[in-house]
């Protein structure tokens, strides 16, 4: 899998680059700003985008416009944006596409393996949201928001939908049996009035209409 990184500290970048190659991901390139980065896709049409939310010259929210002017020219282009920051708005925007995108903090960068994962399950369609933005919407105020018919087993296990676990880890974080978490996703499915289009895709309307939803209701540990 052929990866394209924006990211402007010189540190960052290259720790990018060095963690990629050694777990078996090929860099088409590392762009330490937005006119590089424009430069390096065309040079090299990678597979995947790893793109900082704020890059020069502006530092604002360069990387989430790429990413979205990506997706128009290429539809479903896998997008991987990073931030130093929770900014649940920009996750919320990133995600009104519902395949190939993922929103994580900078600090999760420093666990490889769920760095990796993420990586790979956007590459494969997926998506993939920083636990501790989940968290943050979790937690949030409240309002009005399609999701008040779930229980809150049913707003756990859609929380944890959202950080882009399956249904084995779900099983495992929960202490639940395989049968009780397919029947409380069925569950969720069933009251979002989500069709049954692939329980793929209506994982991602699930996760997206959590997302939209703004906050949801606090759930209990497991």
């Amino acid at each position: 899998m052929r990866v394209l990184i924006a990211e402007d500290d010189v540190l960052l970048r290259q720790g990018l680059v060095l963690l990629l190659e050694t777990e078996g991901f090929e860099v088409a390139g590392a762009a330490r700003d937005i006119a590089e980065f424009w430069t390096l896709f065309e040079e090299h049409r990678p597979d995947i985008a790893v793109l900082d939310v704020r890059l020069p010259p502006g530092f604002r929210r360069e990387g989430l416009e790429a990413a979205a002017r990506l997706r128009e020219r290429v539809p479903g282009f896998p997008v991987l944006v990073l931030s130093a920051h929770v900014e649940d708005e920009y996750a919320a925007e990133l995600l009104t596409d519902s395949e190939g995108i993922g929103y994580l903090l900078k600090d999760r960068i420093g666990d490889v393996a769920e760095f990796a994962d993420a990586l790979n399950r956007v590459a494969r369609g997926g998506v993939a949201l920083d636990p501790e933005v989940v968290s943050h919407l979790l937690h949030g105020p409240s309002r009005k928001n399609p999701l008040g018919s779930l229980t809150p087993r049913e707003t756990q296990v859609l929380g944890l939908m959202a950080e882009g676990h399956d249904n084995t880890r779900i099983r495992e974080l929960l202490g639940l049996s395989t049968p009780a978490v397919g029947k409380h996703i069925g569950s969720i499915f069933a009251k979002l009035g989500l069709t049954q289009e692939g329980s793929g895709h209506r994982r991602v309307q699930a996760v997206l209409a959590y997302l939209r939803s703004g906050a949801a209701p606090e759930a209990p540990s497991a």
